[in-house]
């Protein structure tokens, strides 16, 4: 029998730091990446948060 591991609460994305971009108009930036990595950890979080309900 299978037990289901541990499900710990996704971890969000570090910002870039004003250094890391180089505002030569890369075409995949460092601010383009946090926000493609953002929207997948609201996606995450989201899921999370439906198999683990806050209670009323």
């Amino acid at each position: 029998m299978n037990t289901p591991g541990p499900d710990p609460r996704p971890i969000p994305p570090e910002p870039p730091l004003p250094a890391d971009c180089c505002d030569s108009g890369c075409e995949r930036c460092v601010h383009d990446i946090y926000a493609d990595e953002l929207a997948l950890y609201r996606e995450r979080l989201a899921r999370w948060r439906e198999r683990h309900p806050e209670p009323e």
